[in-house]
């Protein structure tokens, strides 16, 4: 990577003393070209949205900021990827930007703050870490307010905006921008209200229905996933060993050529690494005669994700044993999927999966007191095995609309148009001397994303097969058409 010059406000300790030659040299003879943009044809669905906030809080402003690039090390920052409840009601994508709707009489103007391009009548353009010369073209305020259909402002403006802001008639998203926390302190008259975090449950309520763009985002994202699992099939191997990372490289590859990248930190466990339910270090091999956890997704460049997980057997086809746990786990999932429809319970979907789980269990022998007992609140002893809920909510956040309401969310009833992972497991630890040694170091989970419909769910990930007969009919359809690239 190249070192950058700074200006005055992005100084570095390495940064040369230009002598005014060149500098007057590189102010002139530069052309201005526009850029041809036009409104996004998802324009709508954002001020759809903002007008749903603006009826949830009247006269009041609300504060919704993106967040800022992270240093990674030094002078290199991690990729940016834009706060997920900005993004939702803005569709913008640069760091930095920040949201402010203020009340009129009749509901809200919404104002994007964001930074403008450097002129090239400036040093900023090829001096900047930022500038244009070092980071490509950006869009002009102009432009970005075409595109997304919002009235954009300097982002230099925003300190005056945002002290023009009484605190007790001002909510906050928190937690995302240091320098807007600071700019409008925290105001809770009443500690149970809690006026900012009332602003984050209502956006999450919000995005629990997804409209059809949002429904198709998440195809996409999940099409491509499923194109990622065929490609990580046709490289691995069924009679010697791969390293994780190099089916955790081969999946990222789709990931960045199909969408944005991956939604999350790709978990890749072989052998026993199945059973760490957040495996993402990746260090380990596969061995021909264990099964192989994945539990990926690609994030399609509108950030909707996907959340699938497949075990699949490295040499091909299950043991007797890996069979019949794994038909356990499928088999509760299938409950779960049967069970899904607007009105039931989300929290009914989880005791449907979690029953056929015990009863499995108590099959092999495993549970230390009845199923009705297992499942009962003082007991729940099953969980030693499977310890995770049957899913959650999925969108533009892998574990979408966290900060709704439980009585809207855990504790609430499906509707229509909401999209769900179902994802039950098995997992018999190593060290675990209450199970049989055959079953020590076996993980199984199997993760589908639903989405409920009017008089039931549709698998939108049905692109993968999931009966034990089923993946190893896939896996040697994948191994015959041999290894491809993305186009």
């Amino acid at each position: 990577m190249a070192e950058q010059d700074g200006t005055t406000a992005k100084t570095e300790s390495h940064d040369p003393d230009f002598p005014e030659a060149f500098l007057t040299f590189m102010r002139s003879g530069w052309r201005e070209d526009g850029l041809d943009v036009s409104a996004r044809p998802e324009v709508p669905n954002y001020a759809k949205r903002r007008a749903a906030i603006s009826d949830a809080f009247p006269g009041e402003t609300l504060i919704i900021p993106t967040g800022n690039e992270k240093v990674r090390a030094n002078d290199t920052e991690y990729p940016f990827r834009p706060g997920s409840d900005f993004v939702y009601l803005t569709g913008d994508s640069d760091p930095d930007g920040v949201l402010i709707l203020r009340p009129t009489g009749s509901g809200h103007d919404a104002v994007l703050y964001t930074h403008d391009r450097n002129s090239r009548e400036t040093d900023a353009f090829f001096r900047s870490r930022n500038g244009e010369l070092w980071v490509g073209r950006r869009h002009t305020l102009g432009e970005k307010s075409t595109e997304l259909g919002i009235e954009t402002a300097p982002y230099g403006e925003l300190g005056r905006a945002l002290a023009d802001c009484a605190p007790a008639r001002t909510r906050v998203l928190r937690g995302l921008d240091p320098a807007v926390d600071r700019a409008i302190l925290a105001y809770d008259p009443d500690p149970g209200v809690r006026r900012d975090r009332t602003l984050a449950g209502v956006i999450s309520e919000l995005k629990l229905v997804k409209d059809e763009w949002e429904i198709a985002q998440l195809q996409e994202a999940i099409d491509a996933t499923v194109r990622g699992f065929e490609d990580v099939a046709r490289v691995l191997p069924a009679d010697r060993g791969v390293k994780e990372r190099l089916l955790d490289g081969i999946f990222a590859l789709r990931a960045r050529t199909d969408g944005n990248d991956v939604g999350y930190g790709s978990i890749v466990g072989a052998g026993a690494h199945a059973t760490i339910l957040h495996w993402v270090r990746n260090t380990g091999v596969t061995k021909p005669g264990e099964l192989l956890l994945m539990d990926m997704g690609v994030e399609a460049r509108s950030f909707y994700t996907a959340d699938v997980t497949r075990t699949i057997p490295v040499s091909g086809t299950f043991t007797p044993l890996q069979r019949q746990v794994y038909d356990i786990v499928h088999a509760s999932q299938q409950a779960g999927m049967d069970a899904i429809r607007p009105g039931v319970k989300f929290h009914d979907i989880h005791l449907v999966c979690m029953r056929v789980l015990a009863e499995g269990l108590n099959d092999l022998g495993l549970l230390p007191v009845s199923v009705d007992e297992a499942m009962t609140e003082q007991s729940t002893v099953y969980r030693r095995w499977t310890l995770h809920g049957f899913g959650h909510m999925l969108g533009i956040d892998v574990h979408d609309c966290s900060a709704a309401r439980k009585e809207n969310y855990r504790d609430g009833d499906l509707r229509e148009g909401y999209v769900l992972t179902v994802e039950p497991g098995l997992y018999f630890q190593p060290e675990d001397d209450l199970v049989p040694e055959e079953l020590r170091g076996l993980g199984i989970r199997i993760e589908d994303d639903v989405l409920v419909t009017k008089d039931g769910c549709k698998n939108l990930s049905s692109g993968l097969p999931r009966s034990s007969t089923d993946v190893e009919t896939w896996l040697a359809s994948q191994r015959e058409a041999g290894p491809r690239l993305p186009d």
